[in-house]
């Protein structure tokens, strides 16, 4: 199963991530040293041949620059005047900008039909729909906003057009559509803020250093630009507050971003300086060419869209630097990249810096050394150790998905962990994503390790015959996984290269999409609810390029849009379309669980399949087939069985054979509720903070003697809790009772029992619960096999409360 809930490398609303997608996902890795204590990477590819004389000059430039002795690059004198560079660059935008504007100016201005929506109103309530008058190539969303209130308008960040387009609030409309606008409180108005915050710290860094610009995307907490400096300075924090000037003034100076389409020979021309920007222009472009914006001196190939100025930009702090190599290769060129961080209002500064600070408190690496969970070890990179505590955590998330399994009908299943690659070939994925896939050469056979588990349960699924009374059958393996991840990419337990997950795939009717989906959703209730993680719910629909008949998809789309009603009226909140954003061989539902911090994570997905079960032929006998000799379909049953990983020419060409009268096609469901178990566990420890519940705890109880003569009653307490497959702990160390405690403590024990001469002549136990002050002191007195009791009801009943 292709699945989010194993996290990407943050995919950012600029230029080179929209058009690379994968393939730039993954060179977002392997790192040099870092002037922070982290390294980094650049998300940028790699170096080109040029025509052009100034890009020649340009390499060259960067040779040097690499070449040079490494010093601060404070050191070197901040700009006077804007490099040659600049001025030529921005000079030809002027140009081409004048020459558009005239070309707008000549088209007809018709009116167009344009209605706002304006969401909901403090109170939640739909805001009424406001139609606008308007005409094309003219008006634009940011001039509507005078209709609206200003509390409102206030705080947008950017529009939506028909719900799919993010558009420029000052770009003017070329059709008639609905308007809907986004704050920065959105996810989606959140990135757009950040990405043209890091334009303004290009701005800074071009004016203060004289550097080429790589890229500059938003991320998870803020976003960054990557650079080459001359002479082969690197940034130094006495860096920061010169640059951060430069944008304070740049934000006071009101700069708009201003858009423009460039066709491809005057990109050329603009940025042919750069080897870096020449590379997108002449790999990544379409022939149509692209977009750039201005911004201040600052002009920038960038797909867009921005805010409308820089004054709306209130707060701006750089947060760290590092270097980095270009297009996350070592044998690259060698980058500074500098951090930041922006918001609309100062005090969502100050609320950010608070964040940071419990976020590091709660950090699962942090964490994972403090209570031995697990650690990594450069000879096997991005594949965890888990260590007996980190062990009983996993296992205990096993035996929980296990127990749901069996309740709702789950048959779980092992498949192997290496295929030949024809099975890949067959299953569409070594076309597309062979270069996150580990392949090796045995016997003359070239094989794969797997990394996800569809295609070989539809070889499960059609090892023999199968009829219409077997489904819904659901499939589950917790079989382990590899994805040749970018070793700069690869990022405690939340970004790994050797993983499991609670893969399902789920093969039914058409007729059985609803049921399920709504069996789903009970899942996710049940499981996240444990957990106390509450959860949103998107649908993704059918794509621009999509596999299958439109007529499939509609009725694919009717069934999820049933289910999650259902859902809905049932208690089960609200759910978002996602129009157009569905996979292309089905729609989707996306599923975002929300932590103690309010941080969104992507764990859970539900996904359509129609275009696997055809790839491997897979079909099943309907009620309407007719009845076969029972050695007849014995032998057809084998035949299939040894056919069934065979590739199949036919299939191979996406042309599958016609099913024959009687036959029909299952539809194949992909789910995962928790995803990787090893990101979910990093989850789990940052949500809890590392004080586990009872249930998961790989330290529930640590049983403590106010003297050595009690040391026999205390390894019985241990034994008995032991018996009861709890993890109970001992301390009959020399230190003082005082320090037993506080460090039984520290090491977030659910409970301490503290036993002395009257605990053991009365055979009870003094409780300290971890999470109960007024116990800290002195603990509740409670008969042993009492306690015992409430600890077992307790952990069996996997309550997230610690008390008994």
């Amino acid at each position: 199963m292709e699945n989010k809930s194993h996290p990407e490398a943050p995919e950012a609303n600029e230029f080179s991530s929209d058009l690379t997608h994968r393939s730039l996902i993954n060179a977002q890795a392997t790192n040099r040293g870092s002037n922070d204590s982290k390294t980094t990477s650049s998300t940028e590819a790699s170096q080109s041949k040029h025509s052009r004389t100034d890009s020649k000059s340009s390499a060259k430039q960067v040779s040097e620059i690499n070449k040079a002795p490494k010093q601060s690059a404070a050191k070197q004198a901040p700009m006077d005047s804007l490099p040659d560079f600049v001025i030529r660059r921005n000079e030809l935008f002027n140009d081409l900008k004048k020459r558009r504007d005239a070309e707008l100016l000549e088209k007809e201005h018709s009116e167009i039909n344009v209605v706002l929506d304006l969401g909901l109103d403090k109170d939640g309530k739909p805001r009424p729909a406001m139609p606008v008058a308007a005409k094309v190539w003219e008006s634009t969303p940011g001039s509507f906003l005078k209709h609206v209130d200003k509390n409102f308008s206030a705080d947008v960040v950017i529009a939506k057009v028909n719900g799919k387009e993010l558009w420029d609030l000052d770009r003017p409309l070329e059709y008639g559509c609905r308007v809907s606008y986004l704050p920065f409180t959105s996810a989606e108005g959140r990135n757009v803020f950040w990405h043209s915050s890091a334009h303004v710290l290009g701005e800074a860094a071009e004016c203060q250093f004289n550097c080429l610009l790589s890229h500059g995307p938003p991320v998870e907490q803020g976003f960054f630009y990557d650079m080459a400096i001359s002479g082969g300075q690197v940034v130094k924090e006495t860096d920061w507050a010169p640059l951060e000037n430069k944008a304070s003034k740049f934000f006071k100076e009101k700069q708009p971003f201003e858009r423009l389409h460039v066709s491809i020979p005057d990109l050329k021309e603009m940025f042919g300086y750069s080897k870096y920007k020449m590379y997108y222009i002449e790999n990544l472009l379409p022939p149509e060419g692209s977009t750039v914006y201005k911004c201040g001196t600052l002009v920038d190939l960038c797909l867009g869209p921005h805010i409308q100025n820089t004054s709306k930009i209130k707060a701006f702090q750089i947060m760290k630097n590092s270097s980095c190599y270009f297009r996350g290769d070592k044998d690259d060129d060698s980058l500074q990249r500098i951090y930041g961080v922006a918001f609309p209002d100062k005090k969502q500064m100050v609320e950010h810096k608070k964040f940071l600070e419990e976020a590091a408190k709660r950090d699962h690496r942090k964490i994972g050394i403090e209570q031995d969970l697990f650690f990594f070890n450069e000879l096997s990179p991005g594949s965890c150790f888990l260590l007996p505590n980190g062990a009983i955590i996993f296992n205990a998330l096993q035996k929980f998905l296990r127990a749901e399994y069996f309740k709702r009908g789950y048959q779980e299943v092992q498949s192997p962990n290496m295929y030949d690659v024809e099975l890949w070939k067959r299953s569409g994925h070594w076309q597309h994503y062979q270069d996150d896939m580990f392949s090796l050469d045995v016997e003359k056979r070239k094989w794969a390790l797997k990394p996800m588990n569809c295609p070989g349960h539809c070889i499960m699924f059609r090892h023999r015959e199968r009829s219409y009374r077997e489904l819904p059958l659901r499939m589950a393996d917790f079989g382990i996984l590899h994805r040749n991840e970018a070793s700069g990419a690869l990022n405690g337990l939340t970004r790994v290269r050797r993983f499991q997950q609670d893969d399902t795939h789920i093969f039914c009717t058409q007729a059985q999409i609803t049921q399920e989906i709504e069996g789903l959703f009970d899942f996710l209730k049940c499981t996240y609810g444990l957990f106390g993680f509450p959860f949103k719910l998107q649908l993704s629909t059918r794509p621009e390029k999509f596999l299958g008949e439109i007529e499939t998809w509609n009725v694919a789309e009717d069934r999820l849009k049933e289910a999650l009603d259902s859902f809905k009226a049932r208690g089960g909140g609200d759910w978002e379309l996602n129009e157009g954003d569905g996979a292309f061989y089905g729609p989707k539902i996306d599923i975002t669980i929300s932590d103690a911090l309010r941080r969104d994570w992507q764990c859970a997905t539900i996904q359509l399949d129609f275009q696997l079960p055809q790839n491997f032929e897979l079909e099943y006998m309907t009620a309407d087939s007719s009845v076969k000799p029972k050695v007849e379909a014995q032998e057809k049953a084998n035949l299939e069985a040894s056919e069934a990983s065979k590739p199949d020419e036919a299939a191979a060409q996406g042309t599958p054979k016609l099913l024959a009268p009687g036959r029909a096609r299952p539809v194949m469901i992909h789910r995962a509720i928790v995803g990787s178990f090893e990101r979910f566990m990093a989850i789990l420890t940052e949500h809890f903070a590392g004080k586990w519940p009872f249930w998961l705890s790989p330290r529930q109880v640590l049983v403590v003697p106010v003297m050595p003569a009690v040391n026999d009653y205390v390894g019985e307490v241990q034994q008995l809790l032991r018996v009861q497959k709890m993890h109970a702990d001992v301390d009959i160390s020399g230190n003082t009772l005082q320090k037993k405690i506080r460090t039984g403590q520290l090491q977030q024990y659910n409970f301490i029992f503290v036993v002395g001469a009257q605990e053991k002549e009365t055979r009870s136990v003094n409780i300290r619960n971890r999470d109960d002050q007024n116990t800290q002191s002195k603990g509740d007195l409670i008969p042993l096999d009492e306690a015992i009791q409430k600890l077992k009801d307790l952990k069996k009943e996997r309550r997230i409360v610690n008390a008994i």
